[in-house]
């Protein structure tokens, strides 16, 4: 079988999901600037290699990296070159997870339920001055804002950093910029975290960003500047995307299929259903870039050379038929198997899952109770893919909020 050439536009994630399933649960691709490596697809197959010590992070275990064929002006550059917990494994990978873990406590992430309740408010407030009869695009006007807010929030983002921050975000994920575009977006990116970082040296506040500077100036700590910086350059790309892509698809999925929003409207079904299947149904983040293996591996009948780039679809592993049978493809809150990965699995899972739910958990019950006679503004299938690979949404998402 020839190997899948994966679309960098993300244009159909659940069709080429599935094509890759047809292959098996391992198979041949060809990454975005034309690298190629082996995509994992299946669900038991993924729960091996991240739980397992064959499968590293860190680019230096990739042979074209090594080789120098991954330069700045690659695409995949910018998620595998900045050093980070993302990119890291063993011993590297856990100094630097330690200190972010301790931001996302449980006490911490608990505290932030009445910020994210005000904000979402806020923005249903500004949702319900829209005219009858008129559209909005509820990913642009409420799933992306939410979580942009509660990160500033968390990160102590000043005002006037919050909007070129924004801009540098969404170039981040633009896998089809020239290599110009691309270095330059990077670029000034660093630059913006480097003055929130100087901007919250000189204005210290009970944030993220704070937090961090007291691991880097406490020379019993093995966290330096760059470190700092290369974690915060995390925190903003994935942190925020990811509960974007949470939100925009639950409200998706529940527009799509008025028996599952009836029944948790009334009480029928939990939110908790709700989000947990969006979460299996349409993982947030399709495909996440990227693992190499530490030797060779015989991975769900395919031979993975050591040295070899591993991208994980978190997209094709929730639709495993072989973990959730015939209706594996289909919305189905009341499924009683919603096991998923999505939000990864093994030392890398995501330290923000629990804000992302809490996210979720408040953002869906005030935007459906407020407007409980929604409907999209479109046939569904217009609405589209998104405009990446790695991220799983839609580029717009365009409803009617007073339809009766």
């Amino acid at each position: 079988m020839s190997p899948i050439v994966i679309d960098p536009e993300g244009s159909d994630i659940p069709g080429e999901s599935a094509r890759l399933r047809e292959q098996g649960p391992v198979s041949e691709i060809i990454l975005p600037g034309g690298v190629p490596g082996f995509a994992v697809v299946g669900l038991p197959e993924l729960k091996t290699i991240l739980a397992g010590k064959d499968v590293s992070k860190d680019p230096r275990d990739w042979s074209a990296y090594r080789r120098g064929e991954i330069s700045e002006d690659s695409p995949l550059y910018r998620w595998v070159g900045t050093r980070s917990m993302f990119t890291t494994y063993g011993d590297d990978h856990s100094r630097l997870r330690e200190p972010v873990a301790k931001v996302f406590t449980r006490r911490r992430t608990d505290a932030m339920g009445a910020d994210i309740h005000a904000i979402a408010e806020d923005l249903v407030t500004s949702l319900d001055a829209t005219p009858t009869g008129s559209s909005v695009d509820l990913r642009e006007q409420y799933a992306y804002p939410l979580p942009l807010r509660v990160l500033n929030e968390l990160l102590g983002v000043s005002e006037y950093l919050a909007g070129p921050l924004r801009k540098c975000v969404d170039g981040i994920f633009d896998f089809v910029a020239s290599p110009e575009k691309m270095i330059a977006n990077q670029v000034e990116m660093f630059g913006l975290l480097q003055d929130l970082v100087d901007y919250r040296r000189d204005e210290p506040g009970d944030d993220m960003t704070s937090t961090l500077i007291s691991h880097v100036d406490d020379p019993t700590n093995q966290f330096t500047a760059e470190d700092l910086v290369g974690t915060l350059y995390l925190t903003v790309n994935a942190g925020h995307e990811t509960t974007v892509n949470l939100i925009d698809q639950a409200i998706t999925a529940l527009l799509t299929h008025p028996q599952h929003l009836a029944a948790v409207l009334d009480g029928r079904l939990s939110w908790t259903d709700v989000i947990e299947e969006a979460l299996r149904y349409a993982a947030p983040i399709a495909y996440m870039p990227l693992r190499y293996a530490r030797k060779d591996l015989v991975l769900g009948g395919e031979t993975i050379p050591r040295g070899s780039a591993i991208l994980v679809s978190y997209a094709g592993a929730g639709r495993d038929a072989r973990v959730y049978g015939d209706t594996a493809d289909t919305f189905d809150p009341t499924r009683a198997n919603k096991d998923h990965i999505s939000f990864g699995h093994g030392a890398h899972r995501c330290v923000g899952a629990p804000l992302a739910r809490m996210e979720a958990q408040v953002a869906l019950p005030m935007l459906f109770r407020q407007f409980p006679h929604m409907k999209l503004a479109v046939d569904p299938h217009e609405i589209g893919g998104g405009s990446n690979f790695v991220s799983n949404g839609h580029r717009r998402l365009p409803a009617y909020l007073h339809s009766k």
